[in-house]
């Protein structure tokens, strides 16, 4: 009877045993089949075939079909327009030389951008001519040093060169000039460029501008008589990207929005490779293995999601290119939803002991301090508390919604042709969702987290200046110069006053007509540098004393 009574006390052992032996079973096998499904997913998104999804390219449209087939598999709901899954944004790329453009001086053709450039102004045409460089002659193009222009304005704090150009090329065309070609002579800076923002009438004749190179190059003999052929080919260009969008509804309060970016850079038409451009970037880190990773997190939701919450699935395109579609998301929702906090997974597919997991966003709720670093389990991790950063749980954090950022860091491949399929750690990515999926349990009996304002993020995926003004800048804004979407705290922008809707327009001698300018112009100063900046408020123009 005693060992009766002693075998029936050890049942209950027994059991607890074997179904402990299941579930690690269960685990283990689950575990294989998101780690063969994370390679699977990558392998396609990052194929040659796709090339490299560039926002509003038939590669990106063939990531967003694989995107939802894997959506329809798992039963998620469509949330995007029209009862689909798809939310279309134009991403308005303003004007652009087309490739008919081309200058050929004494037969040689010159390098467009290197050695010239029309401006946005200019009319699209074509000439064939001899002219005297020296010369205003009545049917020829006529040649201007903007340094005299420079000169005579030297003491005039009004003078926009752009509006002189103009003015110049005018009176040449009354005077039955065919074309205006532009050099400069000096070392001075004149800020001529080609502002694709300029929404003006084009004028009657080409304006062409010849750069210090150009100028060196094809035209040495400013008394020479030259034959020129000429032809400018200029246009507005847009395209349609897309956002993809599921949900699984709980019937709850509150909605989790859970993202990734699908595009990459294509071809590297838009200028933000960091090697070779005309050669396929298939963006395996970045950011096919986000994606990848929110489609096996999205699996393990609609197997059982913590009740407590709605959650919003959304693969972003336009990112590489200023968060252009989670900005166009929250500005435009699919859906009316009443967000509780936002989970970002971008570039999470190289971790390892010199690569650990950086969480950014961890100061944008006294939440997350308690969370995140119970549910890392083997993951080595980083925190970074900022909520502003190079990815789009910025455009979450700048409407006051607690973020994370998960980011397994930077590396030589970042921006390169080499970020491939077979460099990722799929083990690694794997426990990444894992703990990814603890956050949101772990969050699940919070309510609606708080929000708390962080200092601007020192963290980033490429750093191409080392001074900083602490702008938000709105990606999107198709005027010229750089508006503001936001003000980081803390920061040079907030000391010096400025606001969110404050348009940039020069800093010291330098002029940007976008963002790109603006950036260029940030590589000129370095910490300790004095400057002034001139900015637009409304109607009014405002000038700051600034030191870095």
């Amino acid at each position: 009877m005693q060992k009766l009574t002693a075998l029936l006390l050890f049942v209950p052992f027994i059991i607890s045993a074997q179904s402990k032996r299941k579930l690690r079973k269960a685990e283990e096998k689950e575990n294989v089949l998101m780690v063969a499904n994370l390679q699977k997913h990558v392998s396609y998104l990052a194929d040659d075939a796709l090339e490299g999804r560039r926002a509003g390219t038939k590669g990106e449209v063939m990531a967003m079909e694989y995107i939802i087939e894997q959506y329809k598999k798992l039963g998620l709901a469509p949330k995007g327009n029209k009862g689909g899954y798809v939310q279309e944004f134009e991403i308005n790329e303003g004007k652009q030389i087309d490739a008919t453009t081309f200058l050929r001086i004494e037969g040689k053709t010159l390098q467009l951008n290197e050695d010239y450039f029309p401006l946005a102004f200019s009319a699209a045409t074509s000439i064939k001519a001899k002219p005297a460089v020296a010369l205003n002659e009545f049917n020829q193009p006529w040649f201007k040093d903007v340094a005299d222009l420079l000169e005579e304005n030297k003491t005039n704090p009004h003078f926009d060169m752009e509006e002189a150009i103009k003015s110049e090329a005018i009176k040449a065309a009354t005077k039955k000039a065919t074309a205006l070609f532009l050099y400069n002579s000096s070392n001075a800076i004149d800020n001529v460029q080609f502002n694709k923002n300029d929404k003006t009438t084009n004028l009657s004749i080409p304006v062409v501008y010849l750069t210090q190179k150009g100028l060196k190059k094809y035209l040495p003999d400013f008394t020479a008589t030259i034959p020129v052929e000429l032809n400018v080919g200029m246009s507005n260009k847009s395209r349609i990207a897309r956002n993809v969008v599921g949900y699984i509804n709980n019937n709850a309060t509150h909605t989790v929005i859970l993202g990734a970016h699908f595009d990459h850079l294509g071809f590297g038409e838009d200028k933000n490779a960091l090697d070779t451009f005309n050669t396929v970037h298939n963006g395996a880190d970045d950011n096919a293995s986000g994606t990848a990773a929110l489609i096996e997190l999205t699996r393990l939701l609609i197997k059982k999601s913590p009740s407590n919450n709605n959650y919003l699935i959304i693969n972003f395109s336009g990112e590489e290119l200023g968060l252009f579609g989670s900005k166009y998301w929250i500005e435009n929702p699919t859906t009316n939803i009443n967000p509780n906090y936002m989970i970002n997974m971008d570039m999470v597919g190289r971790y390892d002991t010199s690569h650990k997991l950086t969480v950014g966003g961890y100061g944008t709720s006294p939440v997350w301090g308690s969370i995140v670093p119970a549910v890392a389990g083997p993951l080595l991790i980083k925190i970074d508390s900022a909520g502003s950063g190079p990815s789009d749980h910025a455009s979450f954090y700048r409407k006051d919604i607690p973020v994370l950022f998960m980011f397994t860091g930077s590396h030589a491949d970042y921006h390169k042709v080499s970020d491939d399929w077979d460099k990722i750690n799929y083990s690694g990515e794997k426990d990444i969702i894992r703990m990814v999926y603890k956050i949101i349990e772990q969050a699940n009996d919070q309510g609606k987290l708080p929000f708390t304002k962080t200092a601007e993020q020192q963290m980033g995926k490429s750093t191409r200046f080392t001074v900083s003004l602490g702008i938000l800048p709105d990606y999107g804004y198709s005027g010229t110069g750089v508006r503001a979407d936001g003000v980081s705290p803390g920061k040079l922008a907030q000391k010096i006053g400025l606001q969110a809707g404050d348009i940039l327009l020069q800093m010291g001698e330098y002029k940007f007509v976008d963002v790109n300018s603006y950036m260029k112009t940030l590589s000129k100063f370095k910490k300790g540098d004095k400057t002034t900046l001139i900015i637009k408020r409304v109607k009014e123009e405002m000038k700051f004393d600034i030191e870095f």
